[in-house]
């Protein structure tokens, strides 16, 4: 009889510690939820109003929790739900691909004005690269997470890349997973190379978006005065601003007559 109610009272516990587990991990995935339709929001408010969206594509990531008691080892923590949440902010990751260097400041500048999320870092691995070429920028934000019994701010972390960049250490990672950290100098060399390479790619990309944008500007600047001339017997006349808003208030007013 004993023995069974010591089985009941451990699968009680068992069935107890999985339920925190599950509750802990689903947080953090719900804090992803929340910045995923952030993302989504901007790019489709981009795509809508803008020439582009500096937004390519997102990627999100759960830490598991095999990975996250490794993470607490090589700290030399000690196992604790407390520890998790103070010592340990990638468990949530997401992975923000954008086409161009600037694009990475706009995005991280409208992240950073959401009101309602928290930054607790910024590290700038392009303005300061890692010495092996590594290159992104990594922001720590804190999220409110709005559950049935309470609010919980959960940590995030948002790595902000090129395509060149994320490219780049996609390669990286599966040579030294393949290597398991035992890298070939001679390979180490070449992807420093190779992130140079990147680089390079990546400073050619911004000057021809900027050119672009330029010569965009330059056209509809030229469209806008293409609208202020007339022509009458030869003669060029440009047409006042004051004159142009009296005309555009004339036709609203014909247009609310019309209805």
């Amino acid at each position: 009889m004993n023995e069974l109610v010591n089985h009941q009272n451990q699968m009680e516990q068992v069935k107890r510690i999985k339920n925190e587990i599950t509750r802990f991990i689903m947080v953090y995935k719900f804090a992803l939820d929340e910045i995923e339709t952030k993302i989504d929001i901007l790019k489709e408010e981009f795509e809508s109003f803008h020439d582009y969206s500096p937004i390519e594509h997102t990627k999100s990531r759960l830490k598991s929790p095999e990975s996250i008691l490794k993470k607490l080892h090589r700290k030399g923590l000690p196992i604790s739900v407390k520890n998790v949440k103070e010592h340990i902010k990638d468990i949530a990751g997401l992975r923000i691909t954008c086409s161009f260097i600037s694009d990475i400041y706009k995005v991280s500048e409208m992240l950073q004005k959401q009101s309602d999320l928290k930054v607790l870092g910024v590290k700038d691995y392009i303005e300061h690269p890692k010495p092996n070429g590594y290159k992104s920028l990594h922001l720590i934000v804190e999220v409110p997470v709005f559950l049935s019994d309470g609010v919980e701010h959960v940590c995030v972390e948002i790595q902000i890349r090129t395509i060149a960049m994320d490219f780049w250490a996609s390669l990286e990672h599966k040579i030294f997973y393949k290597y398991k950290k035992d890298v070939p100098e001679s390979l180490l060399k070449e992807l420093k190379s190779a992130a140079d390479t990147a680089n390079s790619l990546d400073l050619k990309m911004e000057r021809l978006h900027h050119d672009i944008k330029e010569i965009k500007d330059a056209e509809e600047q030229s469209n806008q005065e293409d609208l202020r001339k007339i022509v009458i017997r030869d003669q060029q006349f440009m047409l006042p601003s004051a004159f142009l808003e009296i005309i555009d208030q004339a036709t609203d007013s014909f247009r609310k007559d019309q209805k």
